[in-house]
């Protein structure tokens, strides 16, 4: 596999996608985050739903520090300057989903999107918690799944907090557990034939989600399966330049370009569309 492609500075984008921040939760990298934003110019910032862990906040001790308030700050000078917000709640800041239609200066609160890239193509914009009825094993399965997964993020916390005492990049030792599991591989592909049969019903071209913590970005059938990660393992992002090409960017101490889906060859002008 090739080294990822490293950049001092993100050239300003037309739209980043980002999703799974868990604000509250002790699992956030709240620290990383805030350094992304400050380094991010952009169009339009999506995100794509569980920004906030209100789960977490309602059913243990909340975790807010000053980088989860930077990120706040981050996003409120972004909007000033111009970035338009649109704001989809996931499953773990459902609550927000009432506030959906709501209208602020350049931010609106949608339950899903259809996005234009500048090449043309059109994705739906949604966190992905609607396709957990095909995926999930349900019943004691599922609350055993999620009781391991909170064991697995405590101890990515510690080997990276090690790792950085040490002077070592960031590694997840999450992600790297997952890929060891064929029932967790298994649910992966369940979970993108379902994003993809539902852009191809829509007649899209593709899909740009979140929810299962797993950054992905390719081509299937045609169809582009486009997942812009999380901020508890993986510190990723789904950027789209100003010819319409998506990038998968990471966080680490730095920005890195881990993969690339060029823009189409025939590239149409066209007004940046308003959220409707």
């Amino acid at each position: 596999m090739n080294a990822p492609l490293r950049i001092d500075l993100l050239a300003p984008m037309r739209s980043v996608f980002v999703s799974d921040v868990h604000l509250g939760s002790a699992n956030c990298h709240a620290d990383a985050l805030a350094d992304f934003l400050q380094a991010l110019r952009c169009e339009r910032i999506y995100l794509v739903g569980d920004i906030f862990d209100l789960w977490w906040m309602s059913q243990k001790r909340a975790s807010w520090g000053r980088d989860h308030t930077r990120i706040i700050e981050c996003l409120h000078a972004m909007r000033r300057d111009g970035t338009e917000i649109v704001y989809i709640p996931g499953n773990h800041d459902r609550p927000i989903r009432q506030f959906v239609g709501m209208t602020l200066p350049r931010m609106t609160i949608r339950r899903r999107m259809v996005h234009k890239a500048a090449d043309g193509r059109r994705y739906l914009v949604t966190h992905g918690d609607e396709f957990d009825g095909i995926t999930h094993f349900g019943g004691w399965q599922e609350w055993l799944g999620d009781k391991l997964y909170d064991v697995i993020l405590a101890g990515n916390r510690v080997q990276n907090r090690a790792r950085r005492a040490l002077g070592g990049r960031y590694w997840s030792l999450a992600d790297y557990i997952k890929r060891q599991s064929g029932a967790a591989e298994r649910y992966i592909e369940r979970y993108v034939g379902a994003c993809l049969n539902d852009a191809r019903r829509r007649g899209l071209d593709g899909i740009i989600s979140g929810h299962i913590h797993r950054p992905a970005l390719f081509e299937r059938d045609g169809l582009v399966y486009a997942n812009d990660g999380d901020w508890v393992e993986s510190l990723t992002a789904i950027a789209e330049d100003a010819q319409g090409a998506l990038s998968l960017v990471r966080w680490n101490r730095g920005i890195e370009v881990l993969k690339r889906l060029p823009a189409r060859d025939a590239v149409e002008l066209f007004e940046l569309p308003r959220a409707a």
